[in-house]
């Protein structure tokens, strides 16, 4: 499956709501801040789920006003899952990256500053991206939140390796989405963000994906939180919350 055609597309409103945009088939949802405060910034963003699910809420449409208040165009792709066919949640994580940079004049948006950001198992699937795509699918940064990486037995999560490769992988196909091993130096810049005591998805996996963008000579920054676990993204509840949306937002005014 492929993103399709342009299927609806509401307006400003006069308070300054932001413009969206929906694409059809599987569906991407763009919602763009008022022309007069647009940076020419754009986030596609992919909810986790473990790959048998996706939680748009507090990893998806939560975010909107966060992005767009800073004048950055911002996307939630509801991707195909794969039920062991991983070709199909990547064709629309790359297509989505694709749409973005071909309306990029009509949204206002610059082809060379679209972000992918993931959280869990949408942590994996944008991190196959930025290490697997070509450049006309390549992002320019990386915004990961408690990513799933790696698919070796020993760090992995299961239920998302399992969602993606079938019960039984082959070492090959472990190897090749195992994304600590993919990273270049054209692998775009990243922030990772997660908490130490996350037992869904255990920090390995992001601090292998940090050791390999440190190698290759690739911008990247982490912040571990003491506490918080695993799926907190938009979550007021999360007690570093507010910290949270600060750091992202200097990381992202500084990158």
């Amino acid at each position: 499956m492929s993103l399709g055609a342009l299927a609806t597309v509401s307006l400003p409103a006069q308070n300054g709501a932001p413009r969206i945009i929906r694409i059809d088939n599987p569906k991407m949802t763009v919602f763009l801040p008022p022309t007069s405060a647009a940076t020419g910034r754009a986030v596609v963003d992919l909810p986790g789920g473990g790959y048998s699910h996706l939680a748009t809420g507090h990893e998806g449409f939560d975010w909107v006003p966060y992005f767009n208040g800073m004048g950055i165009a911002y996307a939630v792709v509801e991707y195909t899952l794969p039920a062991g066919n991983r070709e199909l949640p990547y064709k629309d994580a790359t297509d989505a990256i694709k749409k973005m940079r071909e309306h990029a004049s009509e949204w206002g948006i610059k082809t060379d500053d679209i972000g992918i950001m993931g959280s869990s198992a949408g942590g994996h699937l944008a991190t196959t991206v930025a290490t697997h795509a070509d450049t006309t699918a390549r992002p320019d940064f990386q915004i990961l939140f408690y990513p799933v990486i790696s698919m070796k037995d020993e760090i992995t999560h299961g239920g998302s390796r399992k969602s993606l490769l079938g019960e039984k992988p082959s070492e090959a196909d472990i190897l090749e989405y195992s994304n600590e091993l993919k990273v270049t130096a054209d692998t775009p810049p990243a922030i990772i963000l997660l908490s130490d005591d996350d037992k869904g998805v255990v920090p390995a996996n992001s601090l292998r994906y940090y050791e390999a963008l440190h190698q290759a000579g690739v911008p990247a920054s982490m912040v571990i939180y003491p506490s918080g676990g695993h799926g907190w993204g938009y979550k007021p509840s999360f007690k570093y919350h507010d910290a949270m949306l600060n750091q992202l937002k200097e990381w992202l005014t500084g990158f």
